[in-house]
């Protein structure tokens, strides 16, 4: 998951096993700028800044580069991440490779 600046705030263990990056080398970290390929960024964070206003994308595929430099296809669903009062407050990403 990442908040309203793109920073990582939720890794899961899969997230780890697939990443190879641990909760500590991610959290805080800008997701796109930092793990997502070149080609990918602009689209990658376009699909995010989209569930950071509320409209959510599903089955979306873009590649991910592990720690070692490998880079795995991921199909994600970017889901809008809200508090109690219905406030944005960020977006889970639920990803399977």
């Amino acid at each position: 998951g990442i908040d309203q600046d793109g920073l990582v705030n939720e890794w899961n263990n899969k997230a780890a096993d697939i990443s190879g990056y641990t909760q500590s080398e991610v959290m805080g970290r800008n997701l796109v700028e930092q793990f997502i390929a070149c080609e990918y960024k602009t689209v990658v964070k376009t699909v995010l800044d989209n569930a950071l206003r509320g409209k959510e994308t599903a089955n979306f595929e873009f590649p991910l580069f592990t720690k070692d430099n490998k880079r795995i296809d991921v199909l994600l669903n970017a889901t809008t991440r809200r508090d109690n009062k219905r406030n944005i407050v960020g977006v889970v990403g639920v990803g399977q490779d």
